[in-house]
């Protein structure tokens, strides 16, 4: 793994009906850029917007050079936009944040700074939220769970401001809304993953994309990313487990079940037997899932992309 200093960078920045925010959004990260002395490929997704977020993207793009854009055909949500991103970004290290201007440019060369004392994945925390009460607490409560429940450690999962080495955003795979979770997807590869605390901004244009839904999803999410790196590349492992354990209290209750039979309480071992049935249906199930599973993981691989481009920008035409 190559800690080298970078010799360019990507700022991957997805975006929805943002068309107010942009313009400042890149004199801000102009004014970083002056001071980086490296190239730099700014890379706007427009996750479907219905304002005039791509008409703004192409006029910027038309002033300023190294900034390409990629336009969804409708809304996919924002890890599709963030693979797309990553699909498409050159630089040695990849950097992705909104585009609302809550995240501040600024802070790119302490990101920098994280990344060359020797991590591959640096996230942002941002310790000090200007977000009402609504937002905060469940959104705490959620980073307990998913550090808990993963093993990697970070006080704010859902923060967008993050940087990556370029081998990083190459060998991971982005669909539902796994976006919060690059770091966890990260480290289950053996990529060394760290975090920084950012300084976080009041929203200043458009309105927050918050609603309560994107919790309940990304609770199923993190479900799925921890079976995923647990059992992913051998989910035999896991539903064999199930099935032994459920061929285990089939031989349990078949015994009982015979016993209650032949000591006379005829009721009971009935009882017995058919819990017998169920659990060795149940065992058979998990046994034949996990067989099927570990088929799909050794025979099948993505074929397409978890979105559809209507238009890109200094990228060549839509693949």
């Amino acid at each position: 793994m190559d800690d080298a200093a970078p010799r360019s960078l990507t700022l991957v920045i997805p975006l929805y009906n943002e068309a107010e925010s942009l313009p400042e959004l890149v004199a801000q990260i102009g004014t970083v850029r002056a001071t980086l002395g490296l190239p730099v490929q700014i890379l706007f997704i427009d996750d479907g917007s219905t304002d005039a977020s791509w008409a703004v993207i192409q006029r910027l793009a038309a002033e300023h050079p190294g900034f390409t854009g990629v336009r969804f055909r409708r809304n996919f949500g924002k890890a599709a936009a963030l693979q797309a991103g990553f699909e498409r970004a050159t630089g040695d290290v990849v950097f992705t944040l909104d585009a609302d201007l809550q995240d501040d440019p600024a802070e790119i060369p302490g990101f920098l700074a994280a990344l060359a004392a020797g991590k591959d994945v640096v996230s942002g925390w941002k310790q000090v939220r200007h977000d009402p009460v609504y937002k905060v607490l469940p959104s705490r409560i959620f980073n307990a769970m998913v550090s808990r429940t993963t093993g990697v450690k970070l006080h704010d999962h859902n923060c967008g401001f993050k940087a990556y080495r370029r081998d990083v955003v190459k060998s991971v795979r982005l669909y539902g809304e796994l976006h919060r979770f690059v770091p966890v997807l990260a480290a289950a590869q053996g990529f060394r993953v760290g975090e920084r605390v950012v300084r976080h901004r009041a929203r200043k244009f458009g309105r927050s994309k918050f609603g309560w839904q994107r919790f309940l999803k990304g609770f199923l999410d993190m479900l799925g990313v921890r079976f995923v790196t647990a059992f992913g590349r051998r989910p035999l492992h896991a539903f064999g487990a199930l099935a032994f354990l459920g061929f285990g209290l089939t031989g349990l209750f078949s015994v009982a079940g015979f016993m209650a039979w032949f000591a006379g309480y005829a009721s009971l071992g009935f009882v017995g037997l058919l819990a017998a049935s169920v659990s060795a249906t149940l065992g058979g199930q998990a046994f034949l899932v996990g067989l099927v599973a570990e088929l799909l993981v050794a025979k099948l691989a993505p074929t397409s992309s978890p979105f559809a481009i209507t238009e890109t920008l200094g990228l060549g035409d839509p693949p």
